[in-house]
């Protein structure tokens, strides 16, 4: 059975179970979990396409983690397009993990945003530039290695954060949100 993913499905932050942590997830998968994992990655996927998006009531996404559906287990979809609108990037990761960081930060000049999250948080949230991750991907069916930098980096870490029961503002500095931090790249 699929479930149905929209805007008014997704779990948003004024709801405890957002900032509860997933567990890992026994591969091979079980069907429930990899057609959750496939509905997300079609969320993802649509939440980008107009006509699609407001006709299945989707809000811009880039990623998803399973909690923001109400399941705690560690799994995200993460789909990044060029300008043109094809698929540069497509994961479904199951049990991801960071093994590697850079020292170095980054961040979006604009900010982040997140599905679970409908109130403006305005601030520069710094991660690190490039990070590797080991994770089971669903569309390859395999164990891989991501090296990511940059917007992906990103991308990957605030999705990531989902598990532990952080929130992007989380990251935010409450007495200087805009805290320019000179020696961070700054991700256009």
């Amino acid at each position: 059975m699929d479930m149905i993913i929209n805007n008014d499905t997704i779990i948003k932050d004024n709801d405890s179970l957002i900032r509860e942590k997933s567990e890992d997830v026994n591969i091979p998968l079980s069907k429930e979990d990899e057609n959750l994992l496939w509905d997300m990655l079609n969320y993802v996927k649509n939440s980008t396409i107009p006509e699609i998006a407001q006709r299945d009531n989707l809000r811009p996404a880039v990623g998803i983690s399973a909690i923001q559906v109400g399941v705690k287990k560690k799994m995200t979809a993460v789909v990044l397009k060029d300008e043109n609108g094809e698929i540069e990037v497509e994961y479904a990761l199951v049990n991801p993990k960071i093994v590697s960081y850079s020292m170095e930060k980054a961040y979006l000049p604009t900010g982040e945003g997140c599905l679970s999250v409908e109130e403006n948080h305005s601030g520069y949230i710094y991660r690190p530039a490039r990070i590797k991750v080991k994770a089971y991907d669903l569309l390859q069916q395999k164990n891989i290695t991501i090296v990511a930098d940059d917007y992906l980096a990103i991308v990957l870490q605030h999705e990531f954060d989902h598990f532990k029961g952080i929130l992007f503002y989380d990251h935010i500095n409450k007495e200087n949100p805009f805290y320019l931090d000179e020696n961070a790249i700054c991700i256009e």
